[in-house]
């Protein structure tokens, strides 16, 4: 897994909830489908993101319903991570259990425009607006995290251990 990660950057605002990132009516859409139906606020957001672009928000990202469609569709869209104020819980917490990195950073909101070139650090979360020159200190995940980050999510890990019990 790269561990440093170079994007440019699309801002967002707080309290961008689940529903907006997976809405109700694109579940069980195919792809092609539900794509459209993404960030339905910003409807250029989707049509213009590249991979490897990084979401910059406020407080609260990924609040709301516990839909784990909501990372999900951020990793299948290509953006390469999202740092934020804060998280929501239960968003946070499937990101992890999919391997889609999103880093909690005090003042990243304010730090980035939309456009600007960011450079994170993913194993220390330091995060660097490269365009204005400001560097920012993110809080780290647990060695445990970012083992579950680096194995690809919860279900390879559950895999590994699995094949460890059978080789007894």
């Amino acid at each position: 897994m790269e561990t440093v990660i170079r994007g440019r950057v699309w801002k967002f605002g707080h309290n961008v909830d689940t529903d907006i990132m997976a809405p109700w009516s694109s579940l069980g859409q195919p792809w092609d489908e539900c794509r459209k139906l993404i960030f339905h606020i910003r409807p250029e957001f989707v049509e213009q993101l590249r991979p490897g672009d990084i979401i910059v928000a406020g407080r609260n990202w990924g609040c709301g319903s516990s839909r784990e469609h909501a990372p999900e569709n951020l990793k299948r869209l290509g953006i390469a991570v999202v740092v934020a104020e804060s998280f929501g819980r239960i968003y946070f917490r499937n990101s992890v259990a999919i391997a889609f990195p999103n880093i909690a950073c005090p003042g990243a909101h304010d730090a980035f425009d939309e456009g600007d070139e960011m450079e994170l650090d993913l194993a220390t979360a330091r995060v660097r607006n490269l365009t204005r020159g400001v560097e920012l200190q993110g809080q780290p995940y647990t060695p445990e995290m970012l083992s579950i980050l680096e194995k690809g999510g919860l279900l390879n890990v559950l895999r590994e251990w699995l094949a460890g019990q059978t080789g007894r």
